[in-house]
């Protein structure tokens, strides 16, 4: 199991009316700028996002946000392929 913290964020309305975004959209906003920053993974930031992964790897795509996909990524998801079989 993971460590978590739970974070409260308050947001005044007339900021939340005035950009027509719900909280949820809110939320997509603040985990897209910790990914862009590098700060989390893409996995952790569709978790955090509450969206499938692919999903959230679409949201980035359709702004120009490059997914962080280097060669040790490549090699990971390389074992892990490896490890189920597919491969």
């Amino acid at each position: 199991m993971e460590d978590k913290i739970q974070i409260t964020l308050e947001i005044p309305d007339e900021i939340l009316q005035g950009k027509g975004l719900n909280e949820r959209e809110w939320l997509q906003e603040i985990v897209i700028a910790l990914f862009q920053q590098e700060l989390i993974t893409l996995a952790r930031a569709s978790r955090i996002a509450q969206m499938h992964q692919v999903d959230f790897q679409k949201l980035i795509g359709s702004r120009g946000i490059c997914i962080h996909y280097d060669v040790e990524n490549f090699e990971e998801d390389i074992r892990h392929l490896e490890e189920r079989g597919w491969l």
